[in-house]
């Protein structure tokens, strides 16, 4: 069924979350935080298309992407901010991606900065992406630095949906909110619309992979993007791979992309993100300049 992959998933997250509780409780996780900087905020560019980078080391539908060497990955995070992402993803999945929380520490340490168009430099945030269950979870991501989560709708009920997204809201963590259908973007519709208030901090996204195959489904992101709200960003996620297929994304309607293992298996990350980001902004500004005719 389409839904195994996410039920195992879950079925991990959720024994990760109870061995979690017993070495840290959810109020002494949570009386950590009290002292923390707010986390850094997102900040899209004005003209009209961001890229969320990944920095993910296996991915089963591709296998393999990296090694483990600390230094390389750091590197290729600096990479990705000089190529303009304005958020670094972060996988923490240890099973199927070999991720780990460790490494969403070490990406939020290294403080990676960019100079913003009003001359300050502002910090790049780092957002978990894992298979999220439980609220400790979106505070483990808050502990460990991060400015954002993502959130899958399919794999909750509207309760536990609300809750952690409340959750990252209450803690100043943007939510990318995930879906894969019309009756997912139903739901997530009606959570965006609890949480209007908090709507600069919310993100939806539609991830174009099957959830059986793990392959990416032709043309998912186009003919679902106009059944998105158009009140938060829009965000395309999964086979996003080249410099056109990023244009037509922007020239859909997408503000975002959350791209992987394209930028995973680019010799040079930060040239082909900079190109990408450089093709859709092209091709936002022509979806705009044609609106306005």
């Amino acid at each position: 069924m389409a839904e195994d992959f996410l039920a195992t998933m879950a079925a991990s997250s959720r024994r990760r979350v109870e061995a979690a509780k017993v070495q840290l409780s959810q109020s002494e996780l949570t009386a950590s935080l009290v002292d923390l900087p707010a986390p850094p905020a997102l900040q899209l560019s004005e003209r009209g298309f961001d890229v969320i980078a990944e920095m993910k080391l296996r991915s089963p539908a591709l296998g393999q992407l990296a090694n483990t060497n600390d230094d390389s990955a750091d590197a290729r995070i600096r990479a990705y901010v000089q190529g303009g992402a304005a958020a670094i993803s972060v996988l923490t999945e240890p099973d199927r991606f070999d991720g780990s929380l460790d490494h969403l520490r070490a990406a939020s340490a290294l403080r990676v900065v960019r100079q913003s168009t009003d001359g300050r430099a502002r910090r790049i945030p780092t957002m978990r992406k894992d298979f999220l269950v439980d609220p400790y979870q979106v505070l483990e991501a808050r502990a460990a630095g991060a400015g954002g989560v993502l959130l899958i709708v399919r794999m909750l009920d509207d309760h536990s949906l609300s809750l952690l997204c409340e959750t990252a809201l209450s803690q100043q963590l943007f939510v990318l909110i995930e879906t894969f259908d019309r009756a997912d973007i139903e739901r997530a519709e009606r959570l965006i619309d609890r949480f209007r208030s908090a709507s600069t901090l919310l993100l939806i996204g539609i991830n174009s992979r099957d959830l059986v195959s793990l392959q990416v489904v032709p043309d998912r992101l186009e003919t679902l993007v106009s059944e998105l709200p158009t009140s938060v960003p829009r965000v395309a996620e999964s086979g996003v791979v080249t410099t056109a297929d990023a244009a037509r994304m922007a020239r859909v309607g997408y503000d975002l992309a959350l791209i992987g293992g394209a930028l995973m298996q680019a010799a040079d990350p930060a040239a082909h993100l900079a190109a990408m980001l450089d093709a859709a902004r092209s091709a936002a500004e022509q979806r705009r300049s044609a609106a306005r005719a």
